[in-house]
């Protein structure tokens, strides 16, 4: 049985001195697809054969607004298209061995690492991450890939068997837990069908592979719909479709779908034939999706990741360079635009000065501009919507308390790019409740620990959060009483971000998720089956 190991790319790099090295690889991937990529007119694939549509849609890169690519905007009947082609599909990759279905996937992560700096070069291009980002997101996908493969095999394909043992005694007539003659019992997890994977722009690659991965591993097809309307990341969604395809996926069993999702995205809850849906997103993208597909009488599965406002907590007896370091990366990184990071802090009152000096500190340090470029920590905003976003937050944090550093554009004409801003907010504030996504951090003060606690847990959220103390009774409590399902303390790395697969599970409670289990955990490729008890009289 093949050994789980993650991918750790930049690590390994720096493990044996050549970060040089890895930096030529990066430079000479974008170079790459800038010459050869972009600017092309790209199909859509739905059973193995290219389609188009009436109309396209023109994807711009965030950084300077260079035309990554043309694509299709397919319309509600391309998604009925590709939801018949799954079906078909279905029949013979259900029935397939689960050895077969694991050996493609595998074969996939080894195409994943050997075209993974270009995978990445193309992911900065589109939605604006830096180096480290993509390529780490690039190594996670890899990892997904393979933690699944993995499980599955651990498991021989979930399906265990029983003996119970049977009796001679006889009965007139049969009642619960009469005795009878031996039986055979098998439980088998068995897949849904059609599964609609509709993914999110920020991270395109390893949350697109790891949703994908879990229902074609477990027997499922797929509908993709990569994020096409205002936020676009199209390309590395061809991406995913290729390395499925180089790998031998068969045809109609991975369906790659551009499109809006007022009628790709619509087709997919509406149409019965679509068993499933793996979505990430909004919370209210999400509920509105539940709402309408049970209200109108059509049961599906969902495995759903809705968001977070997570919350790091500073006290009086944290190590203050560590929680600065951590809170900063967690809040800024990727200009703030990840479901985990951290956008709100509560800190003691003893320590709020010495904490927020050190965060401005270090935060002023940060580069923002061209992510492509190795000294920039801090790239654009994905959209003009998020730049009016980020303008509203300044200007209600100045009206509601005041803006500690930040809170200025620093480009509009090819790239929106802003500073990452510190605000100092009362906990009232829907600056402290509502869902940013930008690179935005506000921060309130405590007195008590037991009140920090009840401040960080009053959301509907519960994602991810973070604690910096070196108090065993305030880490205890922490553990015991936080409402979010990944929890961090004293982590100079990240306060809230960067779950690595095969330690970390990643799953959300209350309005985060749905069904209280995560990704990357030994729970997850269960929500893409069902179980059937199999009885068989001997």
């Amino acid at each position: 049985m093949a050994e789980f190991k993650n991918e750790f790319t930049y690590r390994k790099f720096l493990e044996v001195g050549d970060e040089k090295g890895f930096d030529f690889l990066f430079d000479d991937a974008v170079n790459t697809v800038k010459k050869g990529l972009l600017g092309k007119r790209h199909p859509m694939h739905i059973g193995g054969k290219e389609r188009y549509a009436n109309e396209e849609l023109r994807e711009y890169s965030p950084i300077d607004h260079t035309l990554v690519g043309i694509f299709p905007k397919g319309t509600r009947e391309h998604a009925f298209s590709a939801v018949q082609a799954a079906k078909k599909a279905f029949a013979e990759w259900s029935e397939a061995d689960y050895r077969d279905r694991i050996a493609i996937i595998r074969d996939a992560a080894a195409l994943f690492t050997k075209r993974k700096f270009e995978i990445a070069a193309i992911m900065s291009i589109e939605n604006g991450k830096t180096r480290y980002e993509s390529i780490g997101e690039v190594d996670e996908a890899i990892d997904f890939l393979n933690y699944y493969a993995l499980d599955m095999e651990r498991n021989k394909g979930y399906k265990t068997r029983a003996l119970l043992g049977g009796t001679k005694a006889a009965v007139a007539a049969g009642f619960q837990g009469a005795p009878g003659r031996e039986e055979a019992v098998t439980i088998a997890m068995k897949p849904y069908g059609v599964f609609g994977v509709i993914a999110p722009f920020n991270f395109p690659i390893s949350i697109s592979v790891g949703m994908s991965t879990g229902a074609l591993i477990t027997g499922n097809t797929v509908v993709f719909k990569p994020s096409s309307t205002d936020n676009m990341t199209m390309l590395t969604g061809l991406e995913i479709y290729k390395i499925f395809k180089d790998a031998k996926m068969p045809d109609g069993v991975f369906n790659y779908v551009t499109g809006p999702g007022s009628e790709v995205g619509d087709e997919l809850l509406k149409n019965r034939d679509v068993s499933g849906i793996a979505f990430t997103g909004s919370r209210s993208t999400g509920m509105n999706m539940l709402a309408a597909t049970y209200s109108a009488g059509n049961p599906k599965t969902f495995v759903v990741e809705m968001g977070g406002k997570n919350a790091a907590i500073v006290s009086k007896h944290a190590n203050i360079e560590d929680a600065a370091a951590g809170i900063a990366s967690a809040a800024f990184g990727y200009a703030g635009q990840k479901c985990s990071a951290c956008s709100r802090a509560y800190v003691n009152e003893d320590v709020k000065e010495e904490f927020i000096s050190r965060l401005v500190e270090i935060t002023s340090g940060y580069r923002i501009g061209d992510p492509l470029l190795k000294e920039n920590y801090v790239g654009p905003l994905i959209s003009s919507g998020a730049f009016e976003k980020y303008n509203k937050a300044v200007a209600e944090a100045k009206k509601e308390g005041r803006i500690i550093y930040g809170g200025r554009v620093v480009s509009s004409e090819k790239g929106f790019y802003a500073e990452p801003t510190i605000a100092e907010i009362k906990h009232g504030s829907r600056l402290m409740h509502d869902e940013l996504f930008l690179p935005f951090l506000s921060v309130d003060t405590y007195k008590d620990f037991h009140e920090a606690i009840a401040k960080a847990n009053d959301t509907e959220y519960g994602l991810t959060g973070g604690l910096y103390s070196e108090n065993r009774k305030e880490i205890s409590e922490f553990m015991e009483k936080m409402q979010a399902g990944v929890l961090y303390v004293n982590r100079r790395t990240s306060a809230t971000t960067g779950a690595i697969v095969g330690f970390h599970t990643f799953v959300g409670w209350k309005g985060s998720g749905l069904t209280g289990k995560g990704t990357g955990s030994r729970f997850y490729l269960q929500q893409f089956m069902r179980e059937q008890s199999q009885a068989i009289v001997k």
